[in-house]
């Protein structure tokens, strides 16, 4: 997951792929260090370091065969995967790089990019923040439109919810716009005992910040791993991480599947949903006959 994300984050796809389809495949979803249930140590964070994370937890559940892992980030977790694909590019079946970057870019001036992190640490109300935060990942017409998510069956997904989250029925409820389902994931992370902490937060900030893989490194990483086992993804309206990023990964790659998606914002696995996981799906499949 990306920068401030929990494991939570992914549960649209946690159901796609571990609960509807779990004949198929395995999910591990992780809260990177400095979030949600992982420790949040003061420490200087780097996007290897939680590369090595991540695979202590891949060794840790036996997932250690060649050509095993179908690996899929986002944003930061993106950097994190570009780390994970250098360190064990044997391991990797698949390597999806979404919205993410070889080296922030932001395509502003120096004066803006220094407004912009002054922000960062201007105090403000935990509405505005969200509001902000929403304002940043998503186009506004998206936040506007009703909830039409596909929600999950109480029936096959006991654990997922409570009673206090379900109508009468037993079916799960719908908030009023797509703004109001990520406000209250976000006010569930934020309000969660232990979840959520600006020490934590401004960590994995300096890590994201500090990432940096050359055209070089890219390019030994995709030979390693193999271009055809590769997607990368990037919105046209992403305004948190600009189009311009990438696209320099994808000169760097020469990935087997490249996509600038026009309208896209920075994170489709919640904006465009039911399209990226049949998308993720396909792929899987002829990544696993390679």
């Amino acid at each position: 997951m990306g920068l401030g994300g929990t494991l939570t984050s992914w549960q649209m796809q946690t159901l796609h792929f571990g609960h509807t389809h779990a004949d198929k495949y395995s999910v591990l979803v992780l809260d990177n260090r400095g979030i949600g249930r992982s420790d949040k140590p003061l420490a200087r964070y780097t996007t290897s370091e939680m590369a090595r994370d991540t695979i202590e937890l891949i060794d840790h559940v036996g997932w250690v065969a060649p050509r095993q892992i179908n690996l899929v980030g986002i944003s930061m977790g993106g950097m994190v995967a570009q780390e994970v694909a250098c360190l064990v590019p044997g391991r990797v079946q698949s390597l999806s790089l979404v919205c993410t970057s070889s080296c922030v870019e932001s395509g502003k001036s120096l004066a803006e990019s220094a407004r912009d992190r002054v922000k960062l640490f201007r105090p403000k109300s935990e509405s505005r923040a969200i509001e902000d935060t929403a304002a940043s990942i998503f186009p506004p017409e998206f936040l506007a439109a009703r909830d039409a998510f596909e929600l999950p069956s109480p029936a096959t997904t006991p654990r997922c919810g409570s009673p206090a989250e379900t109508t009468p029925d037993g079916e799960y409820r719908r908030f009023g716009s797509n703004f109001q389902r990520f406000q209250a994931m976000e006010l569930h992370k934020r309000r969660a005992p232990g979840c959520f902490s600006r020490l934590g937060f401004f960590c994995q900030l300096a890590a994201a910040a500090g990432h940096r893989k050359t055209a070089a490194q890219l390019a030994a990483m995709a030979d390693e791993v193999g271009r055809d086992r590769i997607l990368v993804m990037h919105g046209t309206r992403d305004e948190m991480l600009g189009v311009q990023n990438g696209e320099r990964l994808i000169r760097a790659l020469e990935p087997g599947v490249a996509m600038i998606v026009d309208g896209l914002g920075h994170a489709p696995i919640f904006e465009r949903t039911a399209w990226f996981n049949e998308l993720l799906h396909e792929r899987l499949g002829v990544w696993a006959k390679l």
